[in-house]
């Protein structure tokens, strides 16, 4: 037959350097002889042979190779219409019959989607860019888009097409936006983009909006679909939405799933369905070690929590990320959760059975940094895409990583439906943002010269600060009753403030001034903390500056620093009745609160990534004990409103004395929101005891104790006020009554009036 296409034609589709396939490839109209026909044109690299095949008429058409090149394919077909049509395709004289994805032209993207991604305002975009399992024409495939504007060329590449990029080139669209529908592809099918550059040069990339990846250290994206889950939620879901949390007990416990306990690598887990799952290992770090999957995870953690008490658990990153000793910090598959512990809807099943429990879910968010691994988001499609292009803006050299270009919309959208997506599709309850810090500083660990300032000649990252604002907004609007916590160390102004009052929005911060002043006063000698009274109570000072989390995390069990109970003085008694005066004080200080795994119990070696909890302390009583004791704390904070109810009053607190360094003492009064209730807080840094100490207090009455660090049951010495006491009529610290205390050696105890004791 004569060629209905050029030699130059031929040669951008052999050499992948076409913009719109479509405009050559496919079933297209020409006018021979004064009668219409059609031009069907199909490349196929591989094929021996190719026959197209018309269903409607019955009829089959022999395709002949193009005089250009052997695997580029022609045929005339003389029928009026063709709705539809298939290809036989013969390689090495196997055949197949498929369907040709250059018959399905209909973009998936509207010009309104288009229109939102451009301008960053798509809040959904995830369910347009990616992989997604759709029908056209009546036929089921995977729908494929993806953002690379400065690509010359993008190609599919998978088990499909024996990842050769030739087969299944992109159509590119106006905003830089490349998509294909391929016919007949399934969920669980393997993926990749092949992206060249102007220069030529490939790229082989995973999904940005994939929802799966393969088990590291492979790399590739999985066809996955997230709809089809079945939650039973939706009470916790309604209760959530109608709930103010900042006025709730929130007692996090925070944990890395990947080592707080493993499995043993010779029994596989069992999935759903009953049969057994793939074992992945853990490392040669430890042998015999596999991952629990989140499933074993429900089964094994959850009851663990929810024995303890805490009402939220935290998760390090569970995005998917490339090396597992990195803690998760270093993502790679934002909207992909990690393949180390199972698929996406064993960790939905995860988080429904939290919900079950009355467990909340947060989830370490990573909106400041990515690696530069070659299948990531780093030169993503030839160009500095993703993260700002200018060195001093753009990376950090400390961390080796690159940083997102805030100024770019589409890379906001990215991001913020990002944060959006956990919400949405997993259920999650709230999420912790990492190094807020570095994102809001231009100069964060940059030396001088080695960053630039705003456009008003100011440290401060705008753009960066107002991408967490349109995050922060669009969260708690779709979302309500959501949390969003900053991990942020310095003296920004309003971080947990709204909005609409130039917050950058997030309802919680933690409070590292007051880990830091807490961890550097227990760590001193008793003796020396009468001059350093100021640790203890400078927080309150600006108190209620933020809405404050209370964090003792993993940073702090690393590198060196010990773990809790190492960081404390003394002999093994008095750093178990430190580390339960500093609990105590603790959840009883304004704020919410937060721990790290393995605290709970008093675990003596710092947090090892490649290793589990040293389970086996729990066979010695003293840390059997301090396991009870953060149970019974977390129950005495969750029954009494006095402890949550007003943290970010300034009603809610008052000093009773804080100013007593000689003794190492402060007493103080937590107060329930729209309530007459009340505590007394008094705590003793000291391991020496204090018999009659006097403690002013508003009403008189019987103070029953309620808490008392230094019970025999945690551990204690058993020393205290015999249940409670009453009140005398001694004005004391500008009050009409006072107390006659004893307090414990190194000791919280709380007390609250009884109103109806009799005596």
């Amino acid at each position: 037959m004569t060629t209905t296409v050029s030699r130059e034609q031929v040669d951008q589709i052999i050499h992948n350097q076409h913009t719109n396939p479509f405009d050559i490839l496919g079933l297209h109209p020409i006018e021979q002889d004064g009668k219409k026909h059609w031009a069907l044109r199909v490349y196929q690299p591989k094929a021996t042979a190719v026959a197209a095949l018309i269903p409607e008429a019955r009829r089959e058409f022999e395709m002949t190779a193009s005089v250009h090149n052997p695997h580029f394919f022609e045929c005339l077909i003389d029928l009026p219409e063709i709705n539809n049509y298939q290809l036989r395709v013969t390689i090495d004289e196997t055949s197949k019959v498929l369907y040709d994805p250059y018959a399905f032209k209909d973009p998936c993207l509207t010009e309104f989607d288009l229109h939102l991604f451009g301008e960053g305002n798509h809040h959904r975009i995830y369910e347009k860019l990616g992989a997604h399992l759709t029908t056209q024409n009546g036929i089921a495939g995977v729908y494929f888009a993806v953002w690379a504007p400065n690509a010359r060329n993008v190609s599919l590449l998978g088990d499909f097409n024996y990842w050769d990029g030739r087969q299944h080139q992109m159509r590119r669209g106006s905003t830089g936006i490349w998509e294909l529908f391929i016919p007949e592809l399934k969920e669980l099918d393997r993926y990749k983009y092949e992206i060249k550059n102007h220069e030529g040069h490939i790229y082989e990339k995973s999904d940005p909006y994939g929802f799966q990846q393969e088990t590291r250290p492979k790399t590739a994206s999985i066809v996955t679909d997230l709809s089809t889950y079945q939650w039973n939620d939706d009470r916790w879901m309604e209760q959530r939405r109608q709930s103010e949390p900042l006025s709730q007990p929130i007692s996090i416990y925070e944990l890395h799933l990947g080592s707080w306990m493993h499995g043993d690598s010779t029994v596989p887990a069992i999935g759903p369905d009953g049969k057994p799952e793939p074992v992945v290992v853990v490392s040669d770090e430890k042998p015999g070690a596999r991952f629990l999957t989140y499933r074993e995870l429900a089964t094994k953690l959850i009851p663990y929590v929810k024995e303890l008490g805490f009402t939220h658990i935290e998760m390090l990153p569970i995005a998917e990320h490339p090396y597992d000793g990195s803690w998760g910090y270093q993502v790679v598959g934002h909207y992909a959760c990690t393949t180390r512990f199972g698929t996406p809807q064993d960790f939905m099943y995860f988080v429904d059975q939290c919900h079950a429990n009355g467990i909340g879910v947060i989830v370490d968010w990573v909106p400041g940094h990515f690696p530069k691994d070659g299948h990531g988001l780093a030169f993503f499609d030839g160009s500095h895409l993703y993260e700002n292009p200018d060195p001093r803006k753009g990376e950090h050299k400390e961390w080796g990583t690159l940083v997102f270009d805030y100024e770019r919309p589409e890379v906001r959208n990215y991001l913020v439906s990002n944060a959006l997506f956990w919400f949405d599709k997993y259920h999650i309850d709230g999420i912790r943002v990492d190094a807020v810090a570095s994102m809001i500083y231009l100069d964060y660990n940059r030396d001088p010269g080695q960053w630039v300032t705003n456009q008003y000649g100011g440290r401060e990252n705008i753009e960066a600060a107002d991408f967490l604002r349109q995050m922060n907004h669009l969260l708690f609007s779709y979302f309500p009753g959501t949390l969003s916590i900053a991990e942020e160390s310095t003296s920004w102004p309003m971080v947990s403030w709204p909005t609409y009052v130039g917050g950058l929005g997030f309802n919680l911060k933690w409070n590292m001034g007051w880990m830091h002043d807490m961890l550097d006063y227990f760590s001193m000698d008793p003796w020396f903390r009468q001059f350093h009274q100021n640790n203890l109570t400078f927080s309150m000072w600006y108190n209620h500056s933020e809405n404050f989390m209370l964090a003792l995390s993993h940073d702090e069990v690393v590198h060196g620093k010990s773990n809790i109970i190492g960081k404390m003085p003394g002999d093994e008694w008095q750093k178990f009745a430190n580390v339960r005066c500093l609990y105590g004080y603790m959840f009883a200080h304004p704020g919410k609160k937060t721990l790290f795994m393995s605290m709970e119990f008093g675990q003596w070696s710092e947090w090892n990534v490649w290793g589990d909890l040293e389970w086996k302390l729990l066979e010695y009583p003293a840390h059997r004990k301090l396991k009870e004791y953060t149970t019974a704390l977390n129950t005495l904070y969750k029954q009494e409103p006095s402890l949550y109810s007003q943290d970010f009053a300034q009603g809610g607190f008052e000093w009773i004395d804080c100013g007593d360094n000689r003794n190492s003492v402060i007493a103080f009064i937590r107060r329930a929101k729209d309530s007459d209730e009340f505590v007394v807080v008094a705590c003793n840094f000291t391991p020496q005891p204090h018999a009659h100490y006097r403690v002013g207090v508003p009403n008189t009455g019987f103070y029953q104790e309620i808490f008392n660090s230094d019970s025999r049951e945690y551990g204690g010495s058993n020393m205290g006020n015999l249940g409670g006491k009453w009140s005398d009529d001694w004005s004391y610290h500008d009050r009409d009554y006072s107390l006659d205390l004893c307090l414990p050696p190194l000791s919280t105890i709380i007390l609250k009036l009884d109103r109806n004791y009799k005596g």
